[in-house]
């Protein structure tokens, strides 16, 4: 029998005796949840739907009732769920559905709920849904399954004008841990960010915080178009890799950041901790010349950019014959904008990628900002003389 069969069949409960049910559930129940029960029976009776969702989550969210979360949630909150805010009758649902050991009847779970919420009245419960029923499939390795609700889900979130945090949340994590699977890094990488966007990192745990650190890192060392780290430097998740194995990965990014190659041969050696980032050493040994390659630009005024090939060959360390090659495949990433003359062996350059700035960056930038505030004000004094004779 399908999933799909075992929903249907289960789409439709037995009336329940409300007040049998709480009964029963007193004398079955540790006495630490009785208030609990005791509230719920108070808050049916009086029919206040706000203040008995906002009861149940707190009794879900309770160590005691995990043995007793999916009994309450399938014949209690099902006999009047409709009347509760769905978004957070999809939030408890998820936090209910991990109770099931069984993979098939936690994902019956979530779909039959799924199935009954309106997609017109709660999109955003429906995202929410969509996006766990992803991740469960995605744990339970159906890949193929878990990006076809991906899609579904993002296609109902990029049509949403505003929604709670938690559920792009949901989304963005659900995104990253496929595409991690996936060992597409370029993706994962942005959607992990966007998920550290919508959470506070202090909620999460030690463990999570340290694998999504490290995760990140990697993912912006190969990912092929990622070429700024400075968002991901400026994130506190980096400091889970502070005082761990991987703190050198740390040192890398900044490294990278400021395209200093001669910090990156001396981490080189490091490298055969991360088998993954040796395995890929002539693609790291590329982007890092590419990244000082920016940063040389980057760190001259709009006004010398002209740079001679062996300019470019010292301030990257690659050879005379590599250094057109090297400035060819920046322009084609878009990482600068300009031209090249092959007779005088010169690159001029217009344009350089906006980046997020390092404290040290944003440092230079001020002097090189006094510098040009310098310069006019000598062309103020230079001209104010002609001004006034003219006036």
């Amino acid at each position: 029998m399908s999933i799909d069969t075992l929903t249907r069949s289960s789409s439709t409960a037995p009336k329940l005796d409300v007040d049998e049910y709480l009964t029963t559930a007193l004398s079955a129940t540790p006495q630490e949840l009785h208030p609990f029960f005791t509230s719920f029976q108070d808050l049916y009776s009086r029919k206040l739907w706000h203040q008995m969702t906002q009861k149940l989550s707190d009794f879900f969210d309770h160590p005691l009732s995990r043995p007793y979360r999916i009994d309450v949630f399938d014949r209690f909150v099902r006999d009047f769920e409709t009347k509760l805010n769905q978004l957070r009758l999809a939030e408890m649902g998820v936090k209910v559905a991990r109770e099931h050991d069984n993979p098939t009847k936690h994902l019956i779970f979530l779909k039959s709920l799924l199935e009954r919420i309106p997609t017109d009245k709660s999109p955003d419960a429906h995202v929410l849904l969509l996006a766990n029923l992803a991740h469960a499939k995605l744990i339970y390795g159906d890949s193929e399954a878990a990006k076809t609700d991906m899609d579904a889900a993002w296609a109902i979130l990029d049509g949403l004008p505003s929604v709670d945090s938690r559920v792009r949340a949901d989304y963005y994590k659900v995104a990253a841990d496929y595409y991690k699977s996936k060992e597409e890094y370029t993706p994962y990488y942005r959607n992990s960010l966007l998920y550290l966007a919508c959470i506070d990192v202090a909620d999460m745990e030690s463990d999570e915080r340290l694998m999504r650190a490290h995760d990140l890192s990697v993912s912006a060392f190969l990912g092929d178009e990622i070429y700024n780290f400075g968002e991901l430097l400026m994130h506190p998740i980096l400091d889970a890799l502070n005082a761990t194995p991987h703190q050198w990965l740390k040192m890398l990014l900044f490294t990278f950041n400021e395209g200093d190659i001669g910090k990156f041969e001396a981490l080189a050696p490091m490298f055969p901790r991360e088998p993954i980032l040796q395995e890929n050493y002539p693609f790291l040994r590329q982007k890092i010349c590419l990244m000082a390659l920016i940063e040389s630009v980057f760190k001259r005024s709009a006004y010398n950019r002209t740079l001679s090939f062996q300019t470019i060959a010292v301030e990257t360390h690659l050879p005379l014959a590599e250094v057109e090659h090297l400035v060819m495949k920046a322009m084609s990433l878009k990482l600068i904008r300009g031209s090249l003359d092959q007779v005088d062996e010169k690159a001029y350059i217009t344009w350089v990628q906006p980046r997020v700035l390092s404290t040290e960056q944003i440092s230079k930038l001020a002097e090189r900002l006094a510098v040009w505030g310098a310069r006019l004000n000598k062309v103020e004094e230079r001209i104010a003389p002609e001004v006034i004779v003219n006036a």
